[in-house]
């Protein structure tokens, strides 16, 4: 089972300024915005998590910030260990108002072997040898990963909802931010307890994760060759992470949209009678505004996308039962043939337009995009062959696929809204022991 405990992170002194301190995590910021959120502030986060210089210099230079921000006392750590109690309220798919709450902890990192932490797609080796340089230069943990548990007791709910105020701030998003202190024992015993039965499940993160548990292997190494004691719990072998009920209804999950390009004679005709051999493929009458609620609808009677040409064109696709039977697909999982996103993936790109699977992951032929405003954009200034418009897939589908040990394809979630940088900061010093969990019983 995943070995949850408290932790003592470093946070923001000024808690009033955090909507000029905290940043979007380190993959969607580009470097306009990057460029923005550094003139905010000399202190903001991503001076540190997306430090300027040539090549690995940069990595020193955010060593040498974040040591002086601490030296200086623009962050600060409390003295005992606790839970980090935090609430996001925002606009939902319909305007209305939710709140997504969960905590911030300490995870043991574990390989995925071990089945104590489940990952659900797959990853590119990049980012994370940009994420492992910084780790090693600062030895610090600053974006946490995103992890889903099950929480049959309810046991997080209340302590989470009734923690003491640390801040609260709105960011420029319209996004409302509440950050508490779960400091009773035996609540934050309690709230193991109840999550622990169930391994946990990687939402966003995978490269921030599997970078701490390599981090955590080359510092034991390290430490046993220099005659040093293995340290098991280590600040080292934890990951920084925030933890949220997969049964929330206030966790959101969008679709990931994927814009094909350069095709060699793509022909739409030959495309449509291809694509019927998989799906029923009917004309959508309605205007944009209406095409994600449209597809929305369409998918809750089966495995759904929506097609759109440059010229405006636009499709809705769902999936024939008996395709399941044909290849490529019967040769899919059980447990991923019944996603949007597989079949998308294996169906359509893979059969249909001879995408092969190396090309998806290299990205040959693939744009993502999570906003579907720039995804429509995209398509109608002609940048790609044929956007395919995807729903969110369910928690319960990602949920499945990890306990059967399989994953999906990279980009199969976007769970709204990201968890900024800059709210807890882990040191991953392998000298100092992580708290334990107290007042069972």
């Amino acid at each position: 089972m995943p070995e949850i405990r408290p932790l003592r992170p470093y946070r923001y002194a000024d808690t009033e300024a955090l909507p000029s301190l905290v940043a979007p995590p380190y993959d969607v910021v580009g470097s306009e915005l990057r460029e923005t959120l550094g003139e905010r502030s000399p202190h903001n986060v991503v001076h540190v998590d997306l430090p300027e210089g040539d090549g690995d210099e940069k990595y020193a230079r955010a060593a040498g910030l974040l040591t002086q921000w601490i030296d200086k006392g623009v962050l600060v750590r409390d003295d005992e260990p606790y839970f980090l109690a935090y609430e996001q309220t925002f606009a939902g798919p319909r305007g209305e108002p939710i709140t997504r709450r969960g905590f911030f902890a300490l995870v043991k990192a574990e390989p995925y072997e071990s089945r104590q932490v489940l990952p659900h797609e797959r990853t590119l080796s990049g980012p994370k040898v940009d994420r492992h340089k910084l780790f090693v230069a600062t030895g610090a943990a600053l974006s946490p990963v995103f992890l889903l548990f099950q929480d049959p007791d309810g046991a997080t709910r209340d302590p989470i909802r009734e923690s003491d105020d640390l801040a609260r701030f709105t960011t420029d998003d319209g996004i409302e931010h509440r950050l508490g202190q779960v400091t009773d024992p035996a609540q934050i015993a309690a709230m193991v307890r109840s999550i622990e039965k169930q391994p946990l499940l990687i939402a966003d993160g995978h490269h921030r994760y599997e970078t701490t548990v390599a981090y955590g292997a080359e510092m034991d190494e390290t430490r046993e060759a220099e005659g040093a004691e293995p340290a098991p719990t280590g600040a080292h072998q934890y990951v920084l992470a925030f933890l949220a009920e997969g049964d929330d209804p206030g966790l959101v999950v969008y679709g990931t949209h994927r814009l094909v390009f350069g095709l060699e004679d793509f022909d739409r005709v030959a495309f449509r009678k291809d694509a019927e051999t998989f799906f029923t493929v009917t004309d959508h009458e309605g205007d944009d505004d209406s095409l994600q609620q449209a597809l929305a609808a369409h998918g809750e009677a089966g495995q759904s996308v929506a097609a759109r040409f440059p010229d405006g064109e636009t499709w809705l696709l769902r999936l024939r039962p008996e395709a399941l039977d044909r290849a490529p697909l019967k040769d899919a999982p059980a447990v991923l043939r019944g996603t949007d996103v597989v079949v998308l993936h294996t169906a359509l790109l893979e059969g249909t337009l001879g995408i092969t699977r190396e090309q998806q992951a290299s990205q040959s032929h693939l744009r993502y995009y999570k906003s579907t405003e720039k995804a429509l954009a995209a398509i109608d200034a002609g940048e790609g062959d044929v956007l395919f418009l995807m729903n969110g897939t369910p928690v319960h589908q990602v949920r499945e696929a990890c306990l059967a040990g399989e994953v999906m394809p990279q980009k199969s979630t976007f769970f709204h809204p990201k968890i900024p940088t800059g709210l807890a900061i882990h040191l991953l010093d392998p000298d100092e022991e992580v708290p334990e969990v107290g007042g069972a019983g």
